[in-house]
């Protein structure tokens, strides 16, 4: 799904498409989900991303009897000054014959925190610790 997402920035509106948000984020990540919704106010900019319904089978012939998302909402680097949050719509799958759920192991961020790790790294430093 291609989507073009507008950020209102100084009374102007501006399109930003998924090829320069290949440009902001890390590399890979449209290669496991996709941009489904954006919002902007004069505060904060708001992207949702939602995995793609690819299931990390081991055995194609396995049959998914369910699938369940599971949204991270992390706080990534600021657009233009504004407070960006990025919510991560995970998914789950769930096998016939099986009581555990599936998904993808993704790490989306810094561990012990809500923040994006490149983020975290960069507020990390500024802070002299």
């Amino acid at each position: 799904m291609e989507i073009g997402i507008e950020i209102i920035t100084d009374g102007h509106c501006m399109e930003i498409t998924k090829e320069i948000f290949e440009l902001i984020f890390p590399k890979g990540l449209f290669e496991w989900f996709e941009i489904t919704d954006g919002k902007s106010d004069d505060q904060q900019v708001s992207l949702t991303l939602t995995e793609k319904d690819l299931p990390p089978l081991s055995n194609q012939h396995q049959k998914i009897v369910a699938r369940k998302f599971h949204d991270v909402t992390i706080t990534d680097f600021p657009l233009r000054g504004k407070r960006t949050l990025l919510t991560f719509r995970r998914r789950y799958w769930k096998l016939e014959g099986q009581a555990e759920y599936l998904k993808r192991d993704l790490p989306l961020c810094c561990p012990g925190t809500q923040l994006e790790k490149a983020f975290a790294d960069f507020l990390k430093a500024g802070s002299g610790d």
